[in-house]
């Protein structure tokens, strides 16, 4: 590959879309871009490199082409898009077709750090440490973009049912208490066949996690009083102080002391997996588990990797896989307490592995607890659960797989790669 000067408009060209592919009305250029790139960006966050990063970006490529998330929705961008290039082929565009085929690569994401829910590009080798804002930093970043490579992922769907309640408000959980990725979707119609009578159902997905317990509790109470205290939080090394914090606060490093086992997962459901289509089976949570999370990325709370690598005993006698992220399987891990967590900072440390699975159901029912913690994703909420005699139910599964781009020697792992690790015989415990 021959080294382009990062700074040229030859290099630039090959990420920049043309105006009039964005704005019709525009007058048409003849180039064609060989990577063209969409740029969404949050300029609210991570301080303010958010807004930084965006003028940037402008000054470098088409501003057009750079997206501020707090003024339009990633769907509506690409909706317009398409619906250009739609145009430009009825009206006889010769190019117009091969541009389309050349822009269906922006299907591939990358995401990049900024602020605090960095999981997702960590895993795919783009760092945790927010990036650079000046003009050196993110043509670099672009020079990396246009050498990385691509990766399937799994996708995932999470359905979440519970009976309409019969008075006070016509919704169970506050719209505005609910994560994105639920929002995204809103209660399901009438009409979908998701939906059952008598009941709300909302449903969503994920790429990352899902995860129940003192972990999302935790999450939930960094949420809230960030929320009421946004002038507090203008920093990654006050907000990691601020968790901390919380999670002495909320007794989970002192969960035997603290914790009621009335919500321990094993008292709070039933868990339920499918690793084999059509084919149902219990899952057994020992009591002492307070925290579950359902993994699709060996990347979780800044980085960790909970799930780890199994070594042959394991495959072998337990039927355990390394963490592909294009497997079709969850990794379903459990955890006690804070210390427990923090094996997860050893070499070849693992939380309790309990299953892996590509559907998995929670079904609650009237116990001691009245509500629990749930996350999506890092967005977390408070969830009622049953009072009366009816079951609250959260089902997970496979979706399909979206395109990502990856640095080369990054942690997730395909399982179709010949390179990635079949099993090594790295652990000891289970």
């Amino acid at each position: 590959m021959v080294s382009l000067d990062l700074d040229s408009e030859e290099f630039i060209k090959k990420f920049y879309i043309p105006r009039y592919i964005l704005e019709p009305e525009s007058k048409v250029e003849s180039f064609k871009p060989e990577c063209p790139v969409l740029v969404f960006i949050n300029s609210r966050s991570g301080g303010q490199l958010g807004g930084e990063l965006l003028i940037t970006y402008r000054s470098i490529l088409n501003e057009k082409q750079v997206i501020d998330l707090t003024e339009e929705a990633p769907d509506s961008v690409l909706r317009r898009l398409f619906i250009n290039l739609e145009k430009l082929k009825n009206n006889g565009d010769g190019t117009a077709p091969e541009l389309e085929k050349n822009y269906l690569s922006l299907h591939q994401l990358l995401t990049v750090p900024l602020g605090t829910g960095n999981n997702l590009p960590f895993a795919f080798g783009w760092g945790k440490k927010n990036p650079g804002t000046d003009r050196n930093s993110v043509l670099s970043f672009l020079d990396q973009v246009w050498q990385a490579k691509e990766m399937k992922i799994d996708s995932w769907h999470i359905l979440m049912r519970m009976r309409a309640p019969r008075q006070g408000p016509c919704d169970p959980i506050a719209p505005l208490e609910l994560p994105h990725s639920l929002h995204a979707f809103h209660r399901v119609s009438s009409t979908d066949d998701l939906n059952v009578e008598g009941h709300d159902t909302f449903r969503g997905g994920f790429w990352n996690y899902f995860s129940m317990g003192m972990d999302a509790q935790v999450s939930y109470a960094f949420h809230s009083e960030r929320k009421l205290h946004p002038e507090k939080f203008k920093n990654q090394l006050v907000n990691q102080s601020t968790y901390a914090k919380l999670g002495c606060s909320q007794g989970w490093f002192f969960a035997s002391l603290f914790h009621p086992s009335s919500r321990n997962i094993a008292q709070l459901c039933k868990v339920k997996i499918m690793k084999r289509h059509g084919d149902w089976q219990d899952l057994s949570i020992p009591h002492s588990i307070r925290s579950i999370v359902c993994l699709n990325l060996p990347s979780f709370s800044g980085g960790l990797n909970p799930w780890g690598t199994p070594n042959s005993n394991k495959r072998r006698d337990r039927d355990l896989t390394p963490p592909f992220v294009d497997d079709g399987l969850l990794e379903i891990v459990g955890f006690r307490d804070a210390w427990h967590g923090l094996v997860l900072l050893a070499p070849n440390g693992h939380g309790r592995r309990l299953a892996q699975a590509h559907r998995i159901r929670f079904e609650f029912h009237k116990g001691a607890a009245d509500h629990t913690f749930m996350r999506i994703d890092g967005e977390p909420w408070k969830q009622p659960l049953p009072v009366d005699d009816e079951t609250v139910v959260v089902e997970i599964s496979h979706l399909g797989q979206v395109k990502m781009l990856a640095v080369h020697d990054c942690r997730s792992k395909s399982v179709l790669d010949p390179s990635s690790p079949i099993a090594q015989d790295v652990d000891e415990k289970g």
